[in-house]
């Protein structure tokens, strides 16, 4: 009584395809895939940079016609 046997999760199966339908499950598989690819992409892009981290270069231009996006007051 407490477990599920393979007839409960059979129904289930079917109740489900006929709520959301064969083609709206693919979707959400294939969504679930790129996803889950994109991330393990991600973790290992990740670890790349950890290992020698990206210096940055201050820009800082002399024209007087250049707006700093990032300053707080105007100078």
């Amino acid at each position: 009584m407490g477990s599920l046997s393979i007839w409960h999760w059979l129904i289930v199966l079917v109740i489900v395809v006929l709520v959301f339908g064969t083609k709206k499950l693919k979707n959400m598989g294939s969504d679930l895939g790129g996803a889950v690819k994109g991330f393990k992409d991600g973790m290992k892009d990740g670890s790349a940079t950890d290992a020698a981290p990206v210096q940055q270069v201050a820009n800082k231009a002399t024209d007087a016609n250049t707006v700093d996006v990032e300053a707080k007051t105007k100078s």
